[in-house]
C-alpha cells in the first residue's frame, strides 16, 4: 500500500524545497538531547505549529522507531486503525511503515483494526513526518488513528502499546499528534490549555480526560494523549516536560480566536 500526501500544498508546502527551508526555519536543535518514552505534537497548519513541533522533535534524541497515534478528524474508517504495511509519501520521499511492530501491537491490542480509509485524508498524522525525515536519515513508523473517546478503550491501547514497546528489539517514540482549545479567545484558551497541560505534566492521563469534559476543552487530540501518557508510564516515564507552547494568536497577532 503506498500513501499519497493528502495536504501537502495546504498544511505544509509541497515543494521539497520550500518545505525543507520551512523545516530549516522551525527546527531548533537543543545540544543536550533529551531521552523521552512519549511526546506530544501540534498538527494544525505548518505556519502556525511549525515552531512548537520542531521545538519538540528538536530537542529529543530520536530513535529510529516510531508508534504515531492521531485522532481521525473525519469518522472514516475503523475507529482504531492501523496500518501495518506500506509506504507514505511525502515531498521529502518515502517513509516505510514498520511492519513487525505493527503485527505486534496488533497481537498486543485486538481492538486494533487493519484500515486503510481513516489515514487516506487524515493530515494530523501526515504533517509529523516531514519533521522526522528532515531530522533522521532513515526510520520506521507504525500510524495509528483514534476515532473514539471512551476512556477504558484509551487506556487499553496504552497498555497494548507499551506491552508490545517492550518486546520490541528496538527503541521506540510514542508521539501523540494534538492541538489544544480551539477557536475561543487567547485568554480563554490559555487558561483552558493550561488545565489540560497540568494533567499531561503530572503524567495522569485520567486526570487529563477528565479535565478535557469538565472544562469543555476542545483539544482534538485527547485520544492519543491519553494513550501515549499511559504507554509512557507502563515504559517507565517519571516526570514530564513543557517544550513549547503558543497559540495561533502567536503568529497572526489576531487573538480573538485561536
Amino acid at each position: 500500500m503506498r500513501r499519497p500526501p493528502a495536504v501537502a500544498g495546504r498544511f505544509y508546502p509541497a515543494r521539497p524545497e520550500t518545505l525543507t527551508r520551512e523545516l530549516e526555519r522551525y527546527i531548533t536543535p537543543s545540544a543536550a538531547k533529551r531521552k523521552a518514552l512519549g511526546c506530544m505534537v501540534p498538527h494544525a497548519g505548518i505556519m502556525y505549529s511549525g515552531h512548537v513541533a520542531g521545538a519538540v522533535y528538536g530537542s529529543l534524541e530520536l530513535p529510529t522507531h516510531f508508534v504515531i497515534l492521531c485522532p481521525n478528524h473525519y469518522g472514516a474508517g475503523a475507529p482504531l486503525a492501523i496500518m501495518s504495511a506500506g509506504v507514505w509519501e511525502t515531498p521529502l520521499g518515502d517513509v516505510p511503515i514498520a511492519s513487525k511492530l505493527a503485527q505486534e501491537l496488533k497481537q498486543a491490542c485486538s481492538r486494533l483494526e487493519e484500515d486503510v480509509e481513516a489515514h487516506r485524508f487524515e493530515h494530523s498524522l501526515e504533517v509529523q513526518l516531514p519533521f522526522l525525515q528532515y531530522l533522521l536519515h532513515e526510520f520506521y513508523f507504525v500510524p495509528i488513528a483514534i476515532g473514539l473517546g471512551e476512556y477504558a478503550v484509551l487506556e487499553e491501547l496504552g497498555h497494548g502499546i507499551a506491552a508490545a514497546i517492550e518486546t520490541a528489539a528496538q527503541p521506540t517514540l510514542v508521539v501523540a499528534s494534538s492541538d489544544m482549545n480551539h477557536y475561543e479567545s487567547d485568554e480563554r484558551t490559555r487558561a483552558k490549555d493550561r488545565k489540560a497541560i497540568d494533567r499531561i505534566l503530572a503524567l495522569d492521563p485520567k486526570g487529563l480526560f477528565d479535565t478535557i469534559h469538565r472544562e469543555n476543552i476542545s483539544m482534538c487530540g485527547y485520544g492519543p494523549a491519553i494513550a501515549m501518557l499511559t504507554a509512557a508510564k507502563d515504559l517507565g516515564a517519571s516526570q514530564a516536560e513543557l517544550v513549547c507552547y503558543a497559540t495561533s494568536g502567536d503568529v497572526t497577532g489576531d487573538r480573538a480566536a485561536v
